[in-house]
């Protein structure tokens, strides 16, 4: 057991960004506009998941509230945030290589600020190689501190010092923090962080500390605030969100404060992720089944099908009560959309094992799945264990993807002819003839219509084609 596992929080400690630094940033800010006629602005980049995206936007709102517009073209910033990912070595590299291209930007205007924070930059091999090859580079923080942001930025403008906060504060509950969110109608509500199940492929323990759950009060309250503000699809995030409050004296698990956000009135839909299947209780499923906003869709990370690899990943579930859960969620909400993540080429994985998992992908027969080949990560157990060669993981990946666009096909074919709910998300990315949107159970519509009209509503659609990733129909009055 690493000294990470034994290490457990005494207290728990709400801390909100330091008024007084803000303040004085913006002090800095508001001269610097009234001498040049131009606010400065800050530019936010932002790899990794949902939880990244929502510490990027509290970024954006500490960013607004000392005096910085926000840009989306890092050329006109006189701030560059990124907030960086750990979850595989690609999203590092990726993120140290777009660091590496903002050197020329610092030699053209040498008052130009960088700072690299997120789940990159816990880790000390990051920090050394970032304060040594990246000179250019100002101050660099982890996630569990980003309410330390306002005072190493102004210490730096003050000092001119560069500052490295290695702290993994796994004590912190962050409240209070500005906030300016990239969608006027879908919204990411962070309830609780870090994790404390240490699956042996896993970083995310080591860099975003150790469990810690926000009070219901507040999250209600936040939840609220949002739907009164026009916001119609809000998703709960925490790397394991029902296990949110466990180990507290507080009376009340995730399930219930699922059932008071569903008592909020409003046309809206609740989501969460992610979850852990040996935390998925009957009481959620009851929960989700009863509820009025509720989405029907769950996703479950399975990781593997075979036991034996399951058990090395420290997952602590199996197959028979993985599918225990699928059927119990299939008795109570029938229509539910089940999707989860698969690892391919785990350490020590057999052709056997795989086979197992393409096994269960035709036993329950998941609506979509985030596959990935397994990438290991310094100083997790599995970066020690013997390795699948690429080739290998690669064919296996090929033919994981293979059966699951198969399946998702099938379930998608099943729903042409069927008129179903749609939150517009505006023009397609893909198709600018299209207006995308996702139903209740997070899959993909395309549709025509007026974008600009459209988008943020909730729309019928009329499938009438479908393909393994996405759905396409008409608007229905």
């Amino acid at each position: 057991m690493s000294e990470m596992q034994e290490k457990k929080p005494r207290v728990r400690t709400e801390m909100s960004p330091d008024g007084d630094m803000i303040r004085r940033v913006r002090e800095i800010n508001d001269r610097a506009a009234d001498e040049t006629g131009v606010r400065p602005a800050a530019f936010v980049l932002t790899f990794g998941c949902q939880q990244n995206e929502a510490d990027s936007e509290h970024i954006a709102g500490m960013c607004r509230d000392m005096g910085y517009t926000v840009t989306d073209t890092p050329e006109q910033a006189a701030l560059i945030m990124v907030n960086t990912c750990a979850i595989r070595e690609h999203a590092e590299k990726k993120a140290l290589s777009i660091v590496g291209q903002y050197k020329h930007l610092k030699a053209k205007n040498p008052s130009l600020l960088i700072g690299v924070c997120g789940c990159m930059v816990a880790q000390e091999h990051r920090r050394e190689q970032l304060k040594h090859s990246y000179p250019y580079v100002d101050f660099v923080f982890g996630t569990t501190v980003l309410h330390q942001f306002p005072a190493l930025l102004y210490d730096k403008m003050q000092s001119g010092r560069r500052r490295f906060c290695a702290d993994v504060a796994d004590h912190v509950v962050p409240e209070n923090m500005p906030v300016v969110r990239e969608s006027g109608y879908r919204a990411w509500v962070s309830i609780m962080y870090g994790c404390n199940n240490f699956c042996s492929y896993c970083i995310v323990p080591y860099v975003r500390g150790r469990e810690r759950s926000r009070r219901r009060e507040e999250i209600v309250a936040e939840v609220k605030e949002l739907v009164n503000s026009g916001y119609r699809d809000i998703t709960l995030l925490g790397q394991n969100v029902n296990s949110y409050a466990k180990g507290s004296d507080w009376g009340y698990d995730f399930a219930d404060l699922l059932a008071a956000l569903d008592a909020i009135e409003g046309d809206f839909t609740l989501r969460f992720m992610t979850s852990h299947p040996k935390d998925a209780s009957s009481h959620l499923i009851d929960v989700m089944a009863r509820g009025k906003h509720i989405a029907h869709h769950f996703h479950l990370p399975m990781q593997s099908g075979s036991d034996a690899i399951l058990k090395k990943m420290n997952r602590h579930y199996d197959r028979a009560r993985y599918l225990a859960i699928v059927k119990e969620l299939r008795e109570r909400i029938p229509d539910i959309t089940l999707t989860s993540d698969i690892i391919v080429g785990f350490p020590g994985e057999s052709e056997q094992d795989f086979e197992d998992t393409l096994d269960m992908l035709r036993t329950v027969r998941f609506d979509m799945l985030y596959s990935f080949i397994y990438s290991a990560r310094k100083g997790t157990p599995a970066a020690e264990m013997v390795q699948i060669p690429p080739e290998v993981q690669g064919a296996r990946f090929d033919r994981l993807l293979a059966l699951q666009n198969e399946i998702a096909a099938e379930k998608n074919i099943a729903l042409v002819g069927q008129t179903v709910r749609v939150l517009c998300d505006g023009a397609s990315k893909n198709d600018e003839n299209y207006c995308s949107g996702r139903t209740d159970g997070n899959k993909i519509v395309l549709f025509h219509g007026d974008a600009k009209a459209l988008t943020g509503q909730f729309v019928w659609v009329k499938i009438d084609r479908a393909e393994p990733f996405a759905l396409y129909g008409e608007l229905r009055k």
